[in-house]
């Protein structure tokens, strides 16, 4: 009976020795059920960039987390904001036909999310930057494919973006 019950102690201080996977369990502060999340505000040249990236930061926050997302900020405890600053496109690798075949990506925003029953922003990151390197078929350029590489782009920035908000909480 002894042998039991020091097993048992032992299990229970296993379980309770604060070893947890990054990115599991309480995504935000356990009163936010409800986040909204508008619009990203684009500053950059790139045409519907700020829809196709709220957008992915959306289904990106509904897989991830536990939170219901909201269009309406009113009823809404947080809301998460962002104002895409730059967006370029670089070339960095070239084929035989002296085209560019590789480009280097990289998207900066001002992100911050805001804890709207305390009033106070819980993440905060005025320059966060995604790169990327993104590869197109020999003999095509970036503009031809660059609805279909903005998509992709989109989502790998969101689950970077929102994975960085998980490792905070």
């Amino acid at each position: 009976m002894k042998k039991l019950l020091v097993l048992f102690c032992v299990c229970l201080l296993i379980l309770q020795c604060g070893y947890h996977l990054r990115g599991v369990g309480g995504f935000l502060p356990s009163h936010i059920k409800k986040i909204s999340i508008p619009m990203f505000e684009n500053l950059t040249t790139r045409f519907e960039l700020d829809l196709t990236l709220t957008q992915s930061v959306i289904d990106e926050m509904v897989a991830r987390s536990d939170v219901e997302v909201t269009g309406d900020t009113q009823s809404a405890d947080a809301v998460l904001v962002g104002e895409l600053s730059s967006f370029n496109v670089n070339p960095i690798a070239f084929s035989g036909e002296a085209t560019a075949d590789r480009y280097n990506i990289t998207i900066v925003a001002d992100i911050k999310l805001r804890d709207l029953v305390y009033n106070k922003i819980i993440f905060s990151n005025p320059k966060f930057v995604y790169k990327t390197e993104y590869e197109v078929s020999q003999g095509t350029d970036f503009e031809t494919v660059e609805t279909e590489a903005i998509q992709e782009i989109s989502q790998k920035f969101a689950r970077s973006l929102v994975m960085t908000m998980l490792e905070g909480f």
